[in-house]
């Protein structure tokens, strides 16, 4: 085993595959990729819907197929694979050096340290569980997240349950609404406790209108009956406030539960390497080339923000990756001020949360970011410092559960390098 790696990715999702490639392309020549699975692919091993590369590829493929193309290239370019490995900690290497340590332990190499000149942290997320949205009631079997229940079906060929609620309108649980419904099963309703839908248009139209299945806006699980199993949900309308409708209450039968109440980025492993993390999202603070606030740490996909499409999940490991061999080959260049992202009307946060005006060189910046409220008209984006409009663009319409972008281009970057901050702003056209 290798000890000492330009780069390491820890994560083999969609981020980290394209981190581990674009790596090796800008010329690192030891890159090290770390999966806690027997598998390379992540989640999209388990997503066998359609739906994934049309942005990449052109092409509409299912994830195991996408995840396929991204593995074929990482093996191809000799990137070395540490599978069914746990990484513990990672903290700087105190040789004085500039290295990083990276702890693992594996049932088959035992337990490890290993060395890095540029780390990527691709960990991906995780969903919310019952206990974190403390729904009340007793604790029978058939209450599960829809990852778990699609892992279930697509992979290991269980079925949950037969009479289904699913609380939460994320495009997970949207889309095993129709899988199940598939499978034979009934799928009761698609209960969401806000006033919109939190997951794709695409999703709602495909996986529940198509296949006629309820979704009731500003309503949630009151209560939870049953004792060994599920035996029904006690649903309830919801006012302005989230609190309970007296007399709307409704007892839904049903013998399963999934719960879709949002993704958190899976960031352990970020804090114990030291970077400052966005309360708004849960992710790493991250500039333009995917660096966080610790020099030489590197994160990209849904370990920064949980996206809509695994094609920008791509798109982030690729700069990440590219970024990181730059870092360890010594090429990297940055300013001591980085003007900052900051969200402006009807913004929840925009990532990346800085621009170093020194890496301004060539191509274009992606700024992404989520409205705080739906705008079913003709929108306005913006980027302003102070008075100065810095770029604006177009777009028929902005909804929570869909990312929003603008892009920054070259002609835009005079402006960038002598803003103080770039204000970002969604309104009615």
């Amino acid at each position: 085993m290798k000890r000492d790696y330009d780069v390491i990715v820890i994560g083999s999702g969609p981020g980290g595959l394209a981190a581990a490639g674009a790596a090796k392309k800008a010329g690192a020549d030891n890159v090290l990729l770390l999966e806690r699975d027997r598998e390379l692919g992540g989640i999209l091993l388990q997503c066998i819907h359609n739906g994934f590369g049309l942005e990449t590829f052109g092409e509409d493929l299912p994830g195991p197929s996408y995840a396929q193309r991204f593995i074929n290239e990482a093996v191809g370019l000799g990137v070395d694979t540490l599978l069914d490995t746990m990484v513990l900690d990672v903290e700087p290497d105190h040789s004085g050096n500039g290295m990083r340590s990276v702890f693992v332990t594996s049932a088959r190499d035992g337990y490890n340290e290993l060395h890095t000149r540029a780390l990527v942290l691709a960990m991906g997320c995780r969903e919310r569980t019952r206990a974190q949205i403390r729904i009340p009631g007793t604790r029978p079997a058939g209450v599960y997240t829809a990852g778990t229940a699609q892992r279930w079906v697509n992979v290991e060929g269980y079925m949950p349950g037969k009479q289904v609620v699913i609380l939460g309108s994320g495009d997970i649980g949207m889309i095993m609404a129709r899988r199940l419904t598939f499978e034979g099963a009934r799928v009761e309703r698609v209960l969401e406790v806000m006033p919109y839908l939190t997951g794709l248009s695409r999703n709602y139209v495909q996986c529940l209108l198509d296949f006629d299945i309820p979704l009731q806006l500003r309503h949630t699980v009151k209560r939870i009956i049953g004792r060994e199993r599920v035996e029904a949900v006690e649903a309830v309308a919801v006012d302005e406030r989230w609190q309970p409708i007296p007399g709307t209450e409704e007892i839904i039968p049903c013998d399963t539960l999934l719960l879709s109440v949002g993704l958190i980025p899976e960031n352990e492993l970020s804090q114990k390497a030291g970077v400052r993390l966005d309360p708004v999202t849960g992710g790493p603070v991250v500039d333009q080339g995917y660096q966080t606030s610790v020099p030489g740490v590197f994160a990209a996909g849904n370990v920064v923000h949980v996206y809509d499409l695994v094609d920008w999940v791509t798109e982030a490991g690729y700069l990440a990756g590219a970024s990181a061999a730059h870092y360890a080959l010594g090429r990297a260049t940055s300013c001591d001020t980085a003007i900052p992202t900051v969200a402006g009307d009807n913004i929840r946060y925009v990532v990346p949360h800085t621009v170093d005006p020194a890496a301004l060189t060539e191509g274009d910046v992606r700024l992404q970011m989520r409205v705080t409220r739906p705008l079913e008209q003709a929108v306005r984006i913006e980027v302003l410092d102070g008075e100065t409009l810095v770029a604006r663009q177009g777009a028929r319409y902005a909804r929570p559960g869909e990312m929003v972008n603008i892009t920054l281009r070259q002609r835009d970057y005079d402006k960038v390098r002598g803003a103080r901050e770039l204000r970002v702003s969604v309104t009615p056209r």
